[in-house]
């Protein structure tokens, strides 16, 4: 059976398995964290298109004195139905010619590899930034990579963390279920002293990975430094933890949202979710009509599925603190 044929089918089961209508299963979906942080404000800044190649969904996440945060990549509700996935990319309605174009020699290394994991670099001919970052692990330096991909080895190997090392995006996603050889990626994030330049982006001069605990050592444009480590990764969600050495400046984001939305149909992420008084209740509004809500957690992703990525993860930011860099997060 198709993807497209499938979805009337998933969106019935989604409903049938929560024991709501589909409409309340996103909220049913949406567990709360079982420990105590600050409170965060999402900001909208989302804007329509007919792309589903372009990024028009923007969440901010400002945090305020928050230096440390959570990212995690968890399977949409209906992930246990789908027996084909849909991962085909769709240029219909993109119009890309005015996208800046800066050329590279290409290349592809193995930066690190070992029994459980394997660090792959790529630098492309093209690429709409002209940084060089520094890329090292132990002695080696790669400057001028990409893409960074983080690789759980298998069989078969399986994709658990990219990085853009020259505009600071990450994708994220668990290992797929039982009954699918892989899953898909759809939205991005960023984390960081978030910036505007022709999108927004976070600036970095290097990243050092530490293969021992899976982290990511990082130095930013401004000079401040951070570390993206993996807590965990596994069939049900890749966690990811954040630390900075101080908090951004005022007003400015230390996270935020990169993803997709068409219709509700053709989305990477369709919904907004975060909690509300009293305790207990949750808040689930469309991706592109909620302004902005105070909470210490937010959730993003769908629960009607979608032809475009169908199988592309929640994405869930929580445990906002103010942990120094020394003590951050750990494996």
């Amino acid at each position: 059976m198709s993807a497209s044929r499938l979805l009337p089918l998933l969106v019935l089961g989604v409903g049938l398995l929560s024991g709501a209508p589909p409409e309340r299963a996103a909220a049913t979906q949406a567990r709360a964290p079982q420990v105590q942080s600050l409170e965060a404000e999402f900001v909208n800044r989302s804007r329509s298109t007919r792309c589903a190649e372009e990024d028009n969904v923007d969440v901010r996440v400002l945090g305020g004195d928050t230096t440390s945060l959570r990212v995690s990549a968890e399977h949409p509700p209906y992930i246990s139905l789908i027996r084909e996935d849909s991962t085909a990319p769709d240029f219909t309605d993109c119009d890309m010619s005015s996208d800046p174009v800066f050329r590279f020699k290409p290349r592809t290394v193995i930066l690190y590899e070992d029994a459980s994991i394997r660090l792959v670099g790529h630098a492309f001919e093209t690429f709409w930034r002209p940084e060089v970052v520094d890329f090292r692990v132990g002695e080696r330096n790669e400057p001028g990579l990409h893409l960074v991909q983080l690789l759980r080895k298998g069989p078969p190997d399986i994709e658990i963390l990219v990085v853009y090392p020259s505009d600071g995006y990450w994708r994220a996603k668990p290992l797929p279920p039982k009954q699918l050889p892989d899953s898909a990626y759809g939205s991005s994030f960023l984390v960081g002293p978030v910036e505007d330049d022709g999108r927004p982006i976070v600036k970095f001069r290097s990243f050092r990975f530490e293969p021992a605990d899976l982290s990511f050592h990082l130095e930013f444009a401004n000079g401040q430094r951070g570390v993206l480590r993996v807590l965990e990764d596994s069939r049900e969600h890749t966690r990811l933890g954040f630390v900075i050495d101080r908090a951004v400046a005022p007003g400015q984001a230390i996270a935020a949202l990169r993803s997709m939305y068409v219709t509700r149909s053709n989305a990477d992420v369709s919904l907004a979710i975060g909690p509300v008084s009293p305790a207990g209740a949750q808040r689930h509004e469309p991706i592109m009509s909620f302004e902005r809500f105070r909470a210490a957690w937010g959730r993003f992703g769908r629960v009607h599925p979608s032809w475009h990525n169908l199988s592309a993860p929640d994405m869930l930011f929580d445990q906002f603190g103010t942990a120094p860099l020394s003590g951050g997060p750990t494996r």
